[in-house]
Parts: structure tokens; C-alpha cells; sequence
């Protein structure tokens, strides 16, 4: 099974660097080009490649770590998913400017954290993710920790728990050996339409719980 990795953000280098760490191969993108993670890659180790956008889309399970707003953009210009795994790793949050009245609303309980939550319609985020990815096998995973604990799966003696879920058994396997082979606790779900408003962010009810399995 091949790896790819669109976006080089928080949560894609982070995830790049778990891989890496555990001796797996995959391709990290990013809108900017290969040149753009000559840096990051070197950091990383001979594991992790740069590659063009569909150069990672290519990949047989690829990971979809690019800020929220971005998605449909990005997802949108890609040839046919056919069948391919995508781990959504994304979380239908917007990042406010500082200077905007939206840093001071009241009304937004996250304004302290320089993000607000997108109003999807009564939909969870990776029924707008399949939207945007239409013939992926959707797996959601990796979204709902900090994502700098990706690189410390092992903690006060046990190891870290990350949720998954997902309507295809067998794609759903294929992550869940991702997560194993980073040395994380994998736990399931269910379905889409419950493990993925489960462990969403902002609001889900499993987001940000960081548990550790003994």
C-alpha cells in the first residue's frame, strides 16, 4: 500500500513525521510544490518524498490534512477516487484574522482560540468530504487530537488512543494498521454517520479527549 499526504501543515508533517518514525514510506504535497518541502522532508528522513498534489492523490490511501475551507478546491481538481482510501483528517473549523471583529464575538465560545466552527447545514464533515472526494472509500481519523501528539504515541506507560470510523470494513482495516504501526491505540467508531460526529471538531463529543490505554 502506497501513502500519500496532501497538505504540510500542523497535522501533515506531523502525520509525516509518525510515519516516518516507524520506517513508512509516503508522499507529502502541498499547493506550493516539491520545491516548497525540500526543508521538511530533509528534516523528516529518506521515507517521506516530496511530491505534486496528484502525485499524493495517487497514492492507494491518501491522507487529507489541508484546512477546511481549502478542501473543495483542492479535492475538487482531482482525477476519480475509484475506490481509493481517504483518511479526513480535517475538521470543519475556520481560522479568524486577529484584527477582525470575529476575534471579539461573544458569541463564538472559540474566538479565544482564533477559530470558528462552520455551519455545515446539520451535516457531519466527512459526508461534505465524500462530497468533495466523490468514489473514495472515506476513513475519518487523525483529526481529533492536538496534532503534535502525533509524534508521542507512547505515554504514562501505555498508548495514546485515536478514533476512526467509517462505512467500508476493509478500508477502515487499512487505516487502522496505519494507526498500530504508529504506535497508537486504535478504537472504532462505527459507522461514518456516528464516529464522524463523534470525534469532530469543534463540538463532537469525543473531540480532543486525549485517553491513553493502559
Amino acid at each position: 500500500m502506497t501513502i500519500g499526504i496532501i497538505g504540510s501543515g500542523a497535522l501533515g508533517s506531523n502525520f509525516a513525521r509518525a510515519l516516518a518514525k516507524n520506517g513508512i514510506s509516503a508522499t507529502i504535497a502541498n499547493s506550493r510544490g516539491p520545491e516548497s518541502l525540500a526543508a521538511l522532508v530533509a528534516e523528516i528522513g529518506p521515507s517521506i518524498k516530496a511530491g505534486t498534489v496528484q502525485e499524493a492523490a495517487s497514492a492507494d490511501i491518501v491522507m487529507v490534512a489541508v484546512r477546511w475551507t481549502d478542501a473543495q478546491k483542492v479535492l475538487g481538481g482531482l482525477p476519480a477516487w475509484n475506490g481509493r482510501i481517504v483518511i479526513d483528517g480535517t475538521n470543519p473549523v475556520e481560522f479568524i484574522d486577529p484584527a477582525s471583529p470575529d476575534a471579539k464575538d461573544p458569541g463564538n465560545p472559540l474566538a479565544a482560540y482564533g477559530i470558528k466552527a462552520v455551519d455545515l447545514g446539520g451535516k457531519h464533515s466527512s459526508q461534505i468530504i465524500q462530497q468533495f472526494a466523490a468514489g473514495a472509500r472515506v476513513v475519518k481519523a487523525f483529526n481529533h487530537l492536538d496534532v503534535n501528539v502525533l509524534q508521542q504515541p507512547a505515554v504514562a506507560g501505555g498508548k495514546r488512543v485515536l478514533f476512526y470510523s467509517g462505512d467500508d470494513a476493509a478500508a477502515k482495516a487499512e487505516v487502522r494498521g496505519i494507526i498500530e504501526a504508529t504506535g497508537f491505540f486504535p478504537i472504532d467508531l462505527g459507522a461514518l454517520d456516528v464516529g464522524g460526529r463523534l470525534a469532530s471538531l469543534p463540538f463532537g463529543a469525543l473531540s480532543m479527549h486525549n485517553l491513553v490505554r493502559i
